[in-house]
């Protein structure tokens, strides 16, 4: 088949505070045939995700960050057009890294085939991918609830909350969950989170202490600010903090305004013995993805997990859906549509 076209969208400037539109541009250029060991790629599905907002920034961090120019980082859902690999066939499902373009050429590598029979393919970028792994292996490893305890999450109906607060249940803790707005704490509710909690809400504090009798034993942390102020005094000796993100900061532009609150974050760390240990899912992958993979994939199926999604179509509507992302907007795992799904075959 030879060289095909991908519209993309790039970072055009480094963003100084929210993103805007103009931080981007959509461009679309021809891309290599495929070499041996590489496979041309249609995009299905697109992830949105918050790390995402770090990779536009050049500040040192874990990854590299986005270059000026350079397509827009994302795991995808794809479909194979074209393949110099014999383990793969055009037609065939994968999950990648091709960002945020319509059509990709990847190494074979690092892609995951994927079966229509299994689950909607759009999971792979969910609840049975990155964001589910981070919310079991950041969970059982760091937080390491037993039953009986208290499980405190952050955005608990996103993709990584929601599972973070099941699995919590799963292993006999008690799970709270706080969100932004009626209609999320109706969804915990109806997801049999033990308690549902509306940070926006004026006596959110006092209902964490009522949600909380007992204190909090373990606090996933995926916020930061107003809600992690309210949370640190809840804690309890020997609570543990799997720090997975702070989406409340990640548009700041200065530190925040008040009196410096980190002698009284280091004195509560030493005087109740708490593990606060941020992490990078990535590093537990070599020992835990299997285990993630047969587990999560038996409690969706059984219905002992479940999940929700914001699809959003079309690649021209990815940076307001990011945007949104950043808000809080989105409602679920946000994932944008990029081209026909698959065909129905369940």
């Amino acid at each position: 088949m030879g060289a095909m076209e991908t519209t993309r969208i790039v970072l055009a400037a480094r963003p100084h505070g929210a993103p805007t539109a103009a931080d981007f541009r959509t461009e679309t250029v021809e891309l290599p045939a495929p070499q041996d060991g590489q496979v041309s790629l249609e995009t299905i599905y697109l992830s949105l995700d918050p790390y995402m907002r770090g990779r536009m920034s050049d500040a040192k961090s874990y990854a590299e960050p986005v270059p000026i120019g350079g397509t827009m980082v994302g795991a995808t859902v794809s479909r194979v057009v074209e393949s110099r690999d014999d383990n793969f066939t055009p037609g065939d499902y994968v999950l990648g890294y091709g960002g945020w373009q319509t059509h990709s050429v990847e190494g074979t590598g690092h892609l995951v085939p994927l079966d229509l029979h299994a689950a909607p393919l759009s999971t792979a970028l969910g609840v049975l991918g990155m964001p589910g792994f981070t919310a079991y292996s950041g969970l059982l490893t760091i937080g390491q609830p037993k039953p009986g305890e208290t499980v405190v999450v952050a955005a608990a109906t996103g993709p990584v909350g929601s599972a973070v607060g099941q699995i919590a249940q799963l292993k006999g803790a008690r799970a709270v969950g706080i969100a932004g707005g009626p209609a999320k704490v109706a969804y915990l509710q109806d997801l049999g989170f033990d308690a549902a909690i509306d940070h926006r809400a004026p006596d959110f504090k006092e209902q964490l202490k009522a949600a909380t009798p007992d204190g909090i034993d373990v606090y996933f942390e995926n916020v930061g600010g107003p809600v992690f102020d309210a949370v640190l005094p809840r804690l309890n000796t020997y609570a543990r903090v799997p720090v997975c993100g702070l989406i409340a900061s990640y548009n700041a532009t200065e530190a925040p305004a008040g009196p410096d609150r980190l002698g009284l974050l280091m004195r509560t760390i030493l005087t109740k013995s708490l593990t606060v240990r941020g992490f990078i899912q990535s590093e537990f992958v070599k020992d835990q993805l299997g285990d993630f993979r047969r587990d999560m994939t038996a409690w969706v199926a059984d219905g002992k997990v479940r999940y929700r999604e914001d699809i959003v179509e079309g690649l021209d509507n990815a940076v307001s859906a990011f945007q949104g992302l950043l808000r809080g907007d989105n409602f679920g795992k946000l994932v944008v549509q990029v081209s026909a799904a698959e065909p129905s075959t369940r």
